[in-house]
Parts: structure tokens; C-alpha cells; sequence
């Protein structure tokens, strides 16, 4: 490849995967802040339940995903990736600025916890179909034989936004005093959310269409598209088995950290949040490489292996660092969690684009994921808290990623029966 394609296909990863980085930023920071929104926007009598009053609104946006996934897949899918992707990004902005700029309830009562809610679940609408519709792109720009590697920066852009993220936690925890930062200064990360939302409509505005989809014949309707989701039914639930492994792990590793690190753990918030933007750059840096030896010696490997290995230490390292809870052992758990996650999703993505049927690949990958997230993911902070809550145990999370697991080795080895099974098909017919 030529110096100047290589710096355009470069390009186009960073402007494609841009709106991702918008979409993570956010839950991100709703995430770290969510003990403060919810004394803002959800004030009850006790602290806890204003937590999880504020937990279950950060996971209802979640349950907006499937519908999105069918509605705005079936339009990318039949007008093209970029325009689906630049109408993303427009509809994601809307939970940004309503976050930055919404009065609480001492100020407009029941209509604010309202209009949060309808935020986050326009914001979950359109993030249905963001990771579906960046993940395809990427799969049919990327060069022969790279496309793990390619589509592994789908992730890593949202590492991005975790590491900025929780670098903005650090410096506001630094500079504003614990109770200025409850009332007010949460609301600065979400100010800055709404002044790089300019930025990201330039990048994605020049985005060129994937050849692939230029060159297509038949562009099917949405009731087309459903049509064929319905028919392959089978391959859609193990791509929602596939990704809960990743959704579960990825938000207890990054958003639930702080929750976790200050009401369990007791430890400074200078802690957890660097705790954080270190599993965001070990993120960052694991999902290429992990992505690339898919490429190398195949997904089921890297798949099952993370699996496997997730089954039997998830728990045990969380029984270790409640033993004696400490910001080393934090960092390392967390760390050990991270290439674990990393590992399974830098082969998990592309997998999940390759089983699509390629006439619904960005419908299908985007129901997949987006059930996947709602109906466990999303909602992976509420539970955890709920866990330890009814159990006294505060290593359930442990638990939790397990069962995770335990979905995703199952699915794994239905994929490699897929395979098998079409490979003997072939076989057969070359006979």
C-alpha cells in the first residue's frame, strides 16, 4: 500500500470511529459522576437509593438499543454507512447537552428526572446502532487479512474516551473540593462533551462511503431487513451471547470502578479514577494487539482461551482485593481484568461482523450487541451493587463476569460448530 493510501485509510478510522469516542465519553462520565447526579436529579430520603435511582437510569438508556438497532440499522443498511453514522451523532448529542445544561429537581422538581430519562433514552436509541455501524465500516474498509486488526479500533476509540474521561475525574477531584464537585463541578465534563460535538460532525461530514456498500445491487427496505434478521434468528442470539462477555466486563472494569472503589472499597477518589484511565490505556493498547493475532491464528483460540481463563480467576482476584483493599491491589485486578476483556473483544467484534448474513451485517451486529447491552451490560453496575447489597459479599462482580464468561464460551463453541459444520458443507459439494 502507498504512503498516501495508508495515511487515508488511517484517516478514516480516526473519523469513523470519532462519534464512538462521543458515545463512551459520556456513559463514561454519567458513570463516575453518578452518585452526584443522582442527589441532583434523584434526591430521596437515603443516599443509597438516590445511587441507584441514578444507576437505573444510566442502564435504562440500554433498554432504547434493540429498537434503535432496528430501526437505524435498517437505515444504514439501505442508505449507506455514513449517512447512518453522521445521524448518530447528531441524535447522541442531544444527551450530552441535556446533561450539561438540565436544572435539577430543586429547581424544576419531577420534570427533571423526566427529561434525564428521556435524554438517556434517546442517547440509547441512537447508540443502538453507533458500535454496529463503525464496527461494519470498518470490517469493509480494512485491507486483506488486517480486519481484526482494523475493527479492534472500534473499542480502542472508546478506551479513548475512558482515558479522558478519567483524566478529567483526576484534575476536578484535584482543583474542586469534594462538595463543589457533588453540586456543580460534575457538570463540567459534560459542558466539555457539547464543545467537542463541533469537531466530531466536521471529521464524520468528509467520511467516504465503504466500497463495499457502493458496489452492492440491491439495496434492501427495512421490512426486507427484518425479514432476514428473523430468519436467522440463531445466528443473532449467539452474537448476543458473544458480546455479553464483553458488555459485562467492560462496564464493571470502567464505569462501575468508581461506584465500586468509593462505596465498597472506601478508597480516595484520586484512586479509583487513576485505577481507571490506567485500565483505559491497558484497554487501548491490548484491543490492537489482541485484534491483530486474531488475524494471525483465528477467533475461536483467542476466544475461548479469554473465556476459559475469565471462569477461573474473575472471582478469586476480586476475593483478594476485598481481603485487603488497597490501591495497589485495585490497580491490579483491574489490570488483569482489562487484558482478559481486551483479549476476548479484539476478536469478539470482527467475529461477530463475519457471522452476519452481509445484506443485515450492520442490522444484525447492531440487535446483537444492543440486546446484549441491555439486557446485561447496562445495567452490570445496578446489578453488582444489588449483589452485594442482598449478599454482603462484595466480590460478586467476581460472579457476574463469570456468568459472562460462561455465555461467551458457549456461544464460542457454537460459532466453531457453524463452521464446522459449513466447511463440511462445502467439502460435500466440491465433491
Amino acid at each position: 500500500m502507498s504512503s498516501p493510501s495508508r495515511k487515508s485509510q488511517v484517516a478514516n478510522v480516526i473519523q469513523v470511529s470519532s462519534g464512538n469516542f462521543l458515545e463512551m465519553y459520556d456513559f463514561m462520565v454519567f458513570g463516575y459522576f453518578a452518585s452526584a447526579i443522582g442527589e441532583t436529579f434523584f434526591p430521596a430520603g437515603d443516599h443509597f437509593a438516590s445511587l441507584m435511582s441514578s444507576l437505573m437510569t444510566f442502564g435504562v438508556g440500554f433498554l432504547m438499543r434493540p429498537i434503535g438497532a432496528l430501526v437505524l440499522g435498517a437505515y444504514i443498511d439501505r442508505y449507506g454507512r455514513r449517512a447512518g453514522l453522521i445521524l448518530t451523532l447528531a441524535l447522541m448529542s442531544v444527551g450530552t447537552f441535556a446533561l450539561a445544561c438540565m436544572p435539577g429537581f430543586a429547581v424544576i422538581g419531577m420534570a427533571a428526572p423526566l427529561l434525564i430519562v428521556f435524554s438517556r433514552l434517546l442517547q440509547g436509541f441512537s447508540a443502538g446502532v453507533e458500535l454496529g455501524g463503525v464496527s461494519v465500516y470498518l470490517a469493509e474498509m480494512a485491507t486483506p487479512g488486517h480486519k481484526g486488526f482494523y475493527v479492534s479500533w472500534q473499542s480502542a476509540s472508546q478506551q479513548a474516551a475512558v482515558m479522558f474521561t478519567a483524566l478529567l475525574g483526576v484534575i476536578l477531584g484535584a482543583v474542586l473540593p469534594p462538595q463543589a464537585l457533588d453540586q456543580w463541578g460534575w457538570r463540567i465534563p459534560f459542558i466539555i462533551g457539547c464543545l467537542i460535538i463541533p469537531v466530531l460532525f466536521l471529521l464524520r461530514r468528509y467520511l467516504p462511503e465503504t466500497e463495499a456498500f457502493r458496489v452492492r445491487k440491491h439495496r434492501p427496505s427495512p421490512a426486507e431487513i427484518w425479514r432476514t434478521l428473523a430468519r436467522n434468528w440463531g445466528i443473532v442470539l449467539i452474537g448476543v451471547m458473544l458480546v455479553t462477555m464483553t458488555t459485562v466486563s467492560f462496564y464493571l472494569i470502567t464505569a462501575y470502578t468508581p461506584t465500586f472503589g468509593k462505596h465498597e472499597l472506601r478508597l480516595a477518589p484520586t484512586a479509583y479514577l487513576t485505577v481507571t484511565l490506567c485500565v483505559g490505556l491497558s484497554n487501548f493498547i491490548w484491543l490492537p494487539i489482541m485484534g491483530s493475532v486474531s488475524d494471525r491464528i483465528g477467533r475461536i483460540p483467542i476466544l475461548a482461551g479469554a473465556t476459559m481463563v475469565t471462569l477461573l480467576t474473575a472471582y478469586p482476584a476480586m476475593l483478594w482485593l476485598i481481603a485487603a483493599p488497597s490501591f495497589t491491589r485495585l490497580l491490579t485486578v483491574e489490570l488483569w481484568l482489562s487484558f482478559l476483556y481486551a483479549s476476548y473483544n479484539g476478536a469478539m467484534v470482527v467475529a461477530l461482523t463475519e457471522i452476519m448474513p452481509e445484506e443485515v451485517r450492520t442490522a444484525g451486529f447492531s440487535l446483537a450487541y444492543s440486546l446484549a447491552t441491555a439486557l446485561f451490560g447496562g445495567f452490570t453496575p445496578f446489578i453488582c451493587e444489588s449483589l452485594i447489597k442482598a449478599t454482603g459479599n462484595q466480590a460478586t462482580p467476581g460472579l457476574w463476569m463469570s456468568a459472562a464468561a460462561a455465555l461467551g464460551l458457549i456461544a464460542t463453541l457454537l460459532v466453531r460448530h457453524r463452521e464446522n459444520r459449513r466447511g463440511s458443507e462445502v467439502a460435500q459439494v466440491a465433491a
